[in-house]
């Protein structure tokens, strides 16, 4: 068992959403695992564990500050492939690819902002 089961974030046009996450979670090694679309798709390798999806309540989806979901790396190279993928399926950098020193001594990561504004992170410690 894990500490979290699952993480979703809304999204206000799941389509471009889907596309991206599409190319920057398959860059990592993860599927669609779930498909609701266009109301939600989960994401994982044999179970959901992260979700895009139209807001439970219909409104808008928002970006909360200070929020982000880091995605686990099997490699540099996958860091890397990541923030590539990202930001060619209309990702915005907020932060290459790189030694994260703060985070600690073997922390390496890649932040993007997705489509609606979300941060998001891959990155590799060890």
């Amino acid at each position: 068992m894990s500490i979290v089961h699952h993480v979703s974030l809304g999204s206000n046009e799941m389509e471009k959403a889907l596309a991206f996450y599409d190319a920057a979670l398959g860059a990592l090694g993860y599927r669609r695992v779930m498909d609701f679309a266009p109301h939600a798709v989960g994401y994982g390798i044999d179970h959901p564990e992260f979700w895009i999806q139209v807001p439970y309540d219909r409104g808008r989806a928002s970006v909360g500050n200070g929020v982000h979901i880091a995605f686990g790396a099997a490699s540099k190279d996958q860091v890397a492939a990541f923030y590539e993928a990202a930001l060619r399926a209309g990702g915005t950098d907020d932060g290459p690819p790189g030694p994260r020193p703060d985070y600690g001594p073997a922390y390496y990561g890649a932040f993007v902002r997705d489509l609606d504004g979300n941060k998001i992170e891959a990155c590799i410690v060890g």
